[in-house]
């Protein structure tokens, strides 16, 4: 598993294009979030949780479809799963490869996002706190999502009508997070976050099964 992490962040260095591509996003859907409010500062505190959690959200979307792609079409995966891996064990390495390539900038670049919209900096600290796990969630269930419409025709435009339903609560305790009271929020991600890591990488394995036959 640390093998097929350590080949793909390789991969994912060499062609960062679509990395790249989604944190681009990231900041261009934030900063068009900025002039669209204007300079009221108050409005942009207001609005800011949510505009970082739904950019972060739709960014993270972004290389899902590359993510089994490339393995799928040259051989790649059927040799993975006939070497005796599990399947479940690939697809974990896979989402944990999105998140040290997407996520994690994602939740570094949230910060100077979140003090261009005027976020008072007592909330830049809840807002990362409920990030790391919401970023975490985001590349579990796009993983799961990404094998489910692997082979399939159109998969690219089923990706995000898969995965989107299955990330609404986490964007709404996400955001909650910045409320006087985080602990709540807080509790709910990580439970969240505890049924993914198991559930998600065994139903991306079976679908990657699925595929493969």
């Amino acid at each position: 598993m640390i093998a097929l992490i350590a080949r793909d962040l390789r991969l994912c260095l060499r062609q960062g294009a679509e990395s790249m591509a989604a944190l681009l996003f990231f900041v261009i859907a934030a900063t068009l979030f900025a002039f669209a409010v204007g300079p009221d500062a108050a409005a942009l505190a207001r609005i800011a949780p949510g505009v970082v959690w739904v950019t972060a959200l739709l960014a993270a979307l972004l290389p899902l479809e590359r993510l089994f792609g490339p393995d799928f079409e040259d051989g790649t995966l059927d040799l993975l799963l006939l070497s005796g891996w599990p399947a479940a064990a690939i697809a974990a390495a896979k989402a944990a490869v999105h998140w040290l390539t997407t996520g994690l900038p994602l939740l570094l670049i949230a910060v100077p996002l979140a003090v261009m919209l005027r976020l008072p900096a007592g909330q830049i600290a809840p807002l990362l706190a409920g990030l790391l796990p919401g970023t975490l969630i985001f590349s579990l269930i796009g993983t799961l999502a990404a094998a489910l419409a692997l082979g399939a025709r159109r998969g690219a435009m089923l990706m995000p009508l898969l995965t989107l339903p299955l990330m609404i609560p986490s964007l709404i305790f996400g955001t909650a997070t910045l409320a006087p009271h985080p602990a709540g929020p807080l509790y709910m991600l990580g439970a969240i976050l505890l049924a993914a890591l198991p559930l998600a990488p065994l139903g991306a394995g079976l679908a990657l099964r699925a595929a493969a036959e």
